[in-house]
């Protein structure tokens, strides 16, 4: 029998108080400089899914192809309640035809953007104007990708095994987004699953978050609005021009001050655990026409624990060193931090959030995309899932497989009751319950700052 995992215990940390980053290393500084220069100029089931979505494979002559999806491109099937009569949709054709939900008209309100986070006839801002800072660029400086294109996984060239990529599926679809391509444009706006989403990424606080951009009966569409808040991306909305904070999802700033968009699950794995468990799953492209070094990371050798934030911080007492990777767990209204190493230790780790139980894995061999030169060669970080372990009403317990990192397949994990072999994308893969998905948990890989910046209140979780 595996041995019982350790419930970690809670350290709480410390009330806030003010950082101000200093000593910016003049390799990183030249680093930003050139990123704002550069700026301103699986299986048949996933096919049938994705069909279902709103997602076909585009006509070829090669029956390997025409055998892999065969309904007929079809406009995603979105209730009256998700998608608003006034939204429009649009078609991309590279490999494969997605159906977009687009997001609405500019409407008539104030631009927080523009015209200041305090400018007459706007809500009081959620943080102190003095606090968001101009990171360089002008808005849309680094442009978000509003017309994403998509090709099969089991075309994709230009990836290496272990180089990260952000993953979700939603009603069966199944994307990845690498992170080569994000962290020179950091926000998609996709459609996925036949929902309106939004997939972002921040390098400068290391951290990938996904959200529905549906808001009561908009359709919001995101860009980068050329600000920081806690050294990380304030995006705005094309609707109201409104701004928002990256890592809470909630609109900081203007007409929809207060808002708060809803999180999808995201994981940030390897390509190839992405390709083995999804082949025909659909990965973003580098876009053209946007000059930018795909494969390059502008940022090298800034993910380093001994580092600090570019930009000045909030951030409680440290009870880490400021860029300490941490995992995030948001569930029930309770939001904890585990440090990587803890987790890369452990392997599994089993943990009570707001009464409910989690589990967090952790599997080797994913690059980090931010220190070295060359996205894909960083040094290995690791990938974490985290998910409700219930199946059927029945509580599992996990243990992760020795040498999971250098088996072959994606399985990393089995389960103590009935020995079947799961992934770190918590899919069952062989075994008694094969077929079956880990309903997944929200979670963020980040930088500790960044985690304590924005929610002072969290717990910091170690093994005793």
């Amino acid at each position: 029998m595996a041995p019982r995992q350790r419930h970690p215990s809670r350290l709480k940390i410390s009330p806030a108080r003010r950082l101000a980053a200093g000593g910016i290393p003049i390799l990183l500084a030249a680093a930003l400089a050139f990123v704002a220069l550069g700026c301103s100029d699986t299986s048949s089931d996933d096919n049938q899914a994705a069909s279902d979505a709103g997602v076909t494979t585009e006509t070829t002559n090669t029956s390997e192809a025409a055998s892999a999806d065969t309904a007929p491109a079809t406009a995603a099937s979105v209730p009256s309640t998700t998608a608003p009569p006034t939204s429009t949709r649009a078609e991309v054709i590279v490999d494969v035809k997605v159906t977009q939900i687009l997001g609405g008209p500019r409407e008539a309100t104030v631009s927080a953007l523009r015209e200041g986070m305090t400018a007459p006839l706007l809500p009081d801002p959620l943080v102190s104007p003095l606090d968001v800072l101009s990171g360089g660029p002008a808005p849309d400086g680094i442009p978000s990708i509003d017309v994403p294109e998509f090709e099969r996984a089991t075309d994709v060239g230009f990836l290496q095994p272990q180089e990260a990529v952000v993953t979700l599926t939603l009603n069966g679809d199944a994307r990845a987004y690498p992170v080569q391509v994000l962290i020179w444009h950091e926000i998609v706006n996709d459609t996925v699953g036949g929902e309106p989403v939004t997939i972002t990424y921040c390098p400068l606080c290391n951290t990938a978050i996904g959200y529905y951009r549906q808001l009561d009966d908009r359709i919001l569409d995101f860009g980068t609005s050329g600000r920081l808040y806690n050294s990380a991306l304030v995006m705005y909305d094309r609707q109201t021009e409104s701004l928002w904070a990256h890592y809470t999802g909630q609109a900081i700033a203007g007409a929809l001050t207060g808002s708060q968009l809803e999180f999808i699950p995201v994981a940030t794995v390897a390509f190839e655990t992405f390709l083995d468990e999804h082949p025909k799953g659909l990965v973003l492209t580098r876009p053209g026409g946007f000059g930018r070094q795909y494969g390059t990371n502008p940022y090298a050798n800034y993910d380093s624990p001994d580092g600090r934030p570019i930009f000045p911080v909030n951030v409680p007492d440290p009870s880490l060193p400021l860029q300490t990777r941490v995992l995030v767990i948001r569930h029930g209204g309770e939001s904890v931090a585990v440090q990587h190493d803890t987790l890369q230790s452990e392997g599994v780790l089993s943990l009570d959030l707001d009464g409910s139980q989690v589990v967090a894995f952790h599997l080797p061999g994913t690059a980090t995309p931010i220190q070295h030169d060359q996205v894909a060669f960083g040094r290995d970080v690791g990938a974490t899932g985290v998910f409700d372990p219930s199946v059927d009403g029945q509580m599992l317990t996990f243990t992760r497989v020795p040498d999971a990192a250098s088996s072959d397949g994606p399985g990393g994990f089995t389960d103590d009751q009935t020995g079947t072999t799961w992934s770190i994308l918590g899919r069952a893969l062989d075994g008694p319950l094969a077929g079956t998905q880990l309903q997944p948990i929200e979670h963020i890989d980040t930088f500790w700052f960044a985690a304590a910046a924005n929610d002072p209140d969290i717990d910091l979780l170690a093994t005793p």
